[in-house]
């Protein structure tokens, strides 16, 4: 009986077509992730490439060093006695030298003639403060930040790298201590004037610093005193007032 062989080629002719349009099907059809529905009909690659967002994905912004609140905090948190001024200071260091007095968060720049300028200043945190006698070694406006290996040791989120900037920790001046890993810098967070926060580095308002850079020269000397309790000399009367 030749009918039944007839119907079985025929059924066999038809699954093979089946199978051929499955395999012709675009293979871009098969690359869609898991859960994602399928584009309606037709579907053009391209209209898969041009519906795709173009803003590249931001990761997430890596906090700095512990108490730099952000950029925009106002100056106006300064306390007025961290201002600053011209007072008497009687020393025996020449005019242009640098002193950071550590214990009363005061940086002096000896005008001579028993003045000085006197900056308040952040400084070194517990376990950070220093003291020594060094010297200026460069000077820079709007300084990137690199941390240190041993600052990235113990906080691994901090960026390996910054820009300068407004944002930028270091500020809108740096001045480099010689022999140290350590600056004197302006700051994006002005409520830490007055205060032992850093990992060594004395800060200062970022108009202060501009004021200073301008008047230190590469080799000005630097003393840095170290840490005490807080003494007689942090209540100098102010001579003028700018």
């Amino acid at each position: 009986m030749r009918f039944p062989f007839i119907l079985f080629r025929a059924a066999g002719a038809a699954l093979a077509a089946a199978a051929a349009l499955f395999v012709m099907q675009p293979a871009s059809a098969q690359t869609l992730a898991y859960g994602e529905l399928p584009p309606p009909f037709p579907f053009s690659i391209f209209e898969q490439i041009m519906t795709q967002p173009n803003a590249p994905q931001q990761a997430p912004q890596a906090p700095y060093e512990s108490a730099v609140p952000a950029p925009e905090e106002p100056a106006t948190a300064t306390l007025a006695h961290l201002r600053r001024q011209i007072v008497d200071y009687p020393t025996r260091q020449a005019a242009g030298t640098i002193i950071v007095d550590t214990p009363n968060t005061y940086l002096y720049y000896v005008l001579g003639g028993g003045k000085a300028v006197r900056y308040g200043i952040g400084v070194g945190r517990e376990g950070f403060t220093w003291s020594g006698v060094r010297s200026i070694e460069r000077k820079a406006e709007w300084p990137d930040w690199a941390p240190p290996p041993e600052m990235i040791a113990r906080q691994p989120y901090l960026p390996r790298w910054m820009a300068g900037g407004p944002g930028n920790p270091l500020g809108a001046r740096a001045l480099y201590i010689a022999g140290t890993q350590y600056r004197i810098h302006g700051t994006n967070a002005p409520s830490t004037i007055g205060q032992n926060v850093s990992s060594g580095c004395i800060r200062m308002l970022n108009q202060d610093a501009i004021d200073l850079y301008n008047r230190v020269n590469i080799g000005n000397k630097v003393v840095v005193l170290p840490a005490g309790p807080r003494t007689a000399v942090a209540l100098s009367r102010p001579s003028g007032v700018y």
